[in-house]
């Protein structure tokens, strides 16, 4: 029996935000840019740029003004994470036209997070995610610790089903679920994917996982057979999360791509200007990148 494959995918990259947020050192401004344009111009036309967060809680993203100015372009859907209304007005000051919110399925990690339970801050979100609707926003709702909880350990799958549900009554465009601690494995993925495609197969569903068990490509594998054709990944593997101890750095996205090149889905990314731009962020984060492709290209 032949693999059911679709003929092309979309590749969100989270890098310049997830990415880079909770690495130790500050990365120059001009790096990031630079970082995200190079991005660009491999071909990813998705991408979350920066978030409009506190700088004393996330300090990595107190550029985010500087970045929003200078990388967002109308050719590319440019994504600004505004966990709340304050995030969402300074959106409002650019010329981004997609926003990300998030919420956690855990409330233990919502309250570590934001200091607010789950259904605090669905309640606070709705009417600025109204408000977004109405002045013609892409809406993505992030959904973290959609498997797992650091804290809680295991989420039900009805838990993430019905905050997800909650979001698309809302009008959400899009619903990127998280393995935020990097601890679900292809099972998993293949049936929580499954049921978020069969309720909600009108809005956009994108996977995000982390390489924490390095199962990342195998649960993107196991989305990718339960139907699921948009995938939030990392250049370099950068990532993990200020709030999710023990949480490693997302799917790699020259690691992604390079498996779904080879099994003849197309992704529209030149992988040798995406190590391109990995090398121009590479000396400025603290730690190595640990992604297979990446490695081996330095080994050639």
């Amino acid at each position: 029996m032949a693999l059911a494959l679709p003929k092309k995918v979309t590749i969100i990259e989270v890098g310049p935000r997830d990415g880079l947020q909770n690495e130790k050192s500050f990365v120059p401004t001009a790096v990031k840019k630079e970082f995200i344009f190079k991005l660009k111009e491999a071909g990813l036309t998705e991408m979350e740029l920066t978030s409009y967060v506190s700088p004393k809680w996330v300090p990595q993203m107190k550029d985010a003004g500087e970045i929003a100015a200078a990388c967002i372009h109308s050719s590319t859907r440019d994504i600004i994470l505004a966990p709340n209304q304050k995030g969402i007005d300074k959106v409002y000051e650019t010329d981004c036209k997609a926003v990300a919110v998030f919420v956690g399925v855990s409330d233990t990690f919502n309250l570590k997070n934001i200091n607010k339970t789950t259904a605090e801050s669905l309640a606070g979100l709705r009417p600025a995610i109204r408000d977004l609707k109405k002045r013609g926003f892409f809406v993505r709702a992030c959904i973290s610790t959609a498997f797992y909880c650091p804290y809680e350990g295991k989420i039900q799958e009805e838990d993430t089903l019905s905050l997800c549900r909650e979001f698309v009554r809302m009008g959400v465009d899009e619903l990127s679920v998280a393995d935020t601690i990097g601890m679900a494995v292809p099972s998993e993925a293949f049936s929580l994917f499954q049921k978020l495609q069969e309720a909600f197969n009108d809005t956009l569903i994108a996977a995000h996982f982390h390489d924490t068990r390095k199962l990342a490509a195998a649960n993107v594998f196991a989305a990718l057979q339960a139907g699921i054709t948009r995938f939030d990944t990392s250049a370099g593997g950068l990532g993990g999360c200020p709030f999710a101890p023990g949480a490693a750095g997302n799917a790699a996205t020259e690691d992604i791509v390079y498996m779904f090149e080879r099994m003849g889905i197309k992704t529209g990314i030149d992988l040798a200007i995406l190590l391109e731009a990995i090398e121009i962020v590479a000396p400025h984060i603290t730690k190595n990148i640990d992604s297979s492709y990446y490695k081996l290209s330095h080994q050639i």
